[in-house]
């Protein structure tokens, strides 16, 4: 489906008056689609659908998952959390999981940056070192 320019424009006009302080507010949000919904302006479907797109990619970018083979103690998921914001700013969604097949170490997936520093990986990468060699 070809989206107008107008209704680009008018969506990422309505997606940024819906953040405060750089971080997106979700009552904001609900009052632009009401009033979208309430006004049906023209091409307000194309408009709907492209703020749609925007938040889901603004919250992607917002969610953080640390693994680790063992659960982290509290302090160090606050350590971890803290390094966390440090770098990428408050506002960020961040979940802590296991996954044993990691043996060790951690693996932090921020939006689309990914840091391994899991000993199954660092295994991985020996085995090919051995493999080309």
């Amino acid at each position: 489906m070809k989206i107008s320019k107008q209704a680009l424009r008018e969506a990422r006009e309505l997606f940024r008056t819906c953040q405060v302080n750089g971080l997106l507010d979700e009552s904001r949000v609900r009052q632009a689609l009401a009033l979208l919904s309430e006004k049906k302006p023209r091409g307000y479907m194309e408009i709907l659908g492209r703020l749609h797109r925007l938040v889901k990619l603004d919250l992607e970018r917002r969610m953080v998952k640390v693994e680790s083979a063992t659960p982290l103690p509290p302090d160090m998921q606050n350590d971890v959390a803290g390094q966390i914001k440090k770098k990428y700013g408050n506002g960020m969604n961040i979940s802590f999981t296991q996954n044993p097949a990691l043996i060790g170490g951690l693996r932090i997936q921020a939006g689309s940056d990914l840091y391994d520093g899991s000993v199954k990986t660092r295994l991985e990468k020996l085995e090919e070192s051995f493999e080309n060699a």
